[in-house]
């Protein structure tokens, strides 16, 4: 028996990077899994899309690279009977006249989902035209794509609009970290443990860290990235989002709004960063060329489609506080960067030392006392702490307990956009984002944008292949602290 309703998945910009990447591999996953209903389509719409055929070959040579080797050409076959294609403009009435009619009438136990997986600007007018042929009625669900908006304003102009035709509760702001494995496990982690409630608090820790590195440049992202920069990639969202997980009080239930609910109470207690303090509790950078994993990289300015003198950041670090009765003092280190010298997602729990060192401090203390959550490449947990050394002196040195999680799991770990679609098919919310989180978000992190954005603030260079600029150990280093790769 199927984990879903029957359904008709509508992917507008069906002939781009992220679906034949991320979007068809992951519900070929689904499928192979048996978890899509049997009833179930996948609608593909493009301006310029080919026949269905000529389709087929292009999700074949562009899609079938980025599936699991462990699937037969049957079932690959298979899937692909699911796969229907329309031609459709996105400023054309007639093409959403011409979708609703393919559609059919509305089903009550049938879930249509429209996913944008579109440039922003395109969002609204979609909306409005599904709208106006009645594919905005209950069982009609949208997924929207980052980046929803540049600023706080160009976002809430954004959920304004769409807003107009759907209702909150059809609406699925995806952030794709909020799917991956790890980071719902961090949430077991936190409130199935007892272990760490009676620590988790400004009492006992002394300061966190989160980081996002990539090895990866802009590949072919380069006119995109150089609008955007790393603040709005990653920060303003996934490390915003990641810190949410850490930082928020259990809630009542797991139902959507419970959990969303305690998220929005942590970004609302970020304490605010004014113009005047940005450059003491912010860093950021841009790469210069150097080696990453021993091959030759190019400078961000060398990068195809970026501008030759931009001052687009790719390295962000912020000093956070949130001022609530839990972590009042507290700081949070948060960190992302590309062409960095790893590729890794980690959260970084320093706990506090004791109050005598009786057995002296060894070079090795500062890494003691720590707990490390890694999300990515593998997912591991590992808690550090001092031991004494064999021998007749008492000397003690750092030793750690590792949890390999993943090899600890015997079940198939579903990817992160294929949980998240399988969520959108069921009418799951909680790992979508609300409005006012994203609200809150935009206000948060608007006054370093601004700041930024003035004339004579470039982005502090960086070789490429390295942590980023020596400005971002300074800044740990002002409250005592370093990042784990220091210490």
């Amino acid at each position: 028996m199927s984990s879903t309703p029957a359904f008709d998945m509508v992917l507008f910009g069906a002939t781009g990077d992220l679906a034949m990447r991320k979007l068809l591999p992951a519900l070929f996953e689904a499928h192979c899994e048996g978890a899509l209903h049997a009833d179930g389509r996948v609608i593909a719409l493009g301006r310029a899309l080919p026949g269905r055929q000529q389709y087929l070959e292009q999700v074949e040579r562009e899609a079938r690279p980025h599936t699991r080797d462990r699937a037969g050409q049957a079932q690959w076959a298979d899937f692909l009977q699911r796969v229907e294609c329309l031609a459709l403009d996105a400023e054309s009435d007639a093409d959403f006249v011409a979708l609703a009619a393919a559609l059919g009438a509305p089903q009550p136990q049938r879930a249509t989902v429209c996913y944008l997986a579109t440039p922003p600007r395109l969002f609204a007018p979609i909306c409005a035209r599904l709208a106006a042929v009645g594919l905005n009625h209950a069982g009609v669900r949208v997924v929207l794509e980052k980046p929803l908006g540049h600023d706080l304003e160009s976002s809430e102009a954004i959920h304004a609009e769409v807003g107009q035709y759907f209702a909150e509760n059809q609406i699925y702001r995806i952030d794709h970290y909020l799917g991956k494995e790890s980071v719902q496990n961090l949430m077991a982690i936190r409130f199935g443990n007892v272990l760490f409630e009676p620590l988790w608090r400004r009492e006992w820790i002394d300061h966190v860290q989160i980081t996002i590195a990539e090895e990866l440049g802009v590949e072919a992202r380069g006119a995109f990235y150089d609008r955007t920069g790393a603040l709005r990639d990653m920060l303003q969202n996934h490390l915003l989002q990641l810190l949410c997980m850490v930082a928020m009080e259990p809630p009542a239930t797991l139902d959507a709004d419970a959990i969303r609910d305690e998220k929005l109470k942590v970004l609302k207690a970020l304490r605010p960063i004014g113009e005047s303090e940005v450059d003491g509790r912010t860093v950021r950078g841009q790469y210069r060329a150097g080696a990453v994993a021993g091959r030759p990289v190019p400078g961000y300015r060398q990068e195809a489609h970026v501008d030759p003198e931009s001052r687009t950041e790719t390295f962000v670090a912020v000093r956070a506080e949130v001022a609530n009765w839990r972590w009042s003092g507290v700081p949070f280190f948060l960190r992302s960067g590309k062409r960095m010298q790893e590729s890794l997602a980690e959260i970084v729990v320093q706990f506090r030392g004791v109050p005598l060192a009786l057995f002296g401090v060894p070079s090795s203390a500062q890494s003691a006392n720590r707990l490390v959550i890694r999300l990515q490449p593998d997912e591991r947990i590992s808690l550090h702490f001092l031991v004494k050394e064999p021998g007749d002196a008492m000397r003690v040195r750092a030793s750690s307990l590792d949890l390999d999680v993943q090899s600890a799991s015997r079940g198939r770990r579903a990817g992160a956009y294929e949980r998240l679609l399988l969520d959108v098919l069921r009418g799951r919310l909680g790992l979508f984002m609300r409005r006012d989180e994203l609200v809150a978000a935009w206000k948060w992190v608007e006054p370093i944008l601004e700041r930024w954005q003035l004339e004579g603030s470039p982005p502090k260079v960086y070789t490429a292949g390295t942590w980023g600029p020596a400005a971002s150990s300074a800044l740990l280093s002002r409250d005592g602290a370093s990042w784990h790769e220091e210490s």
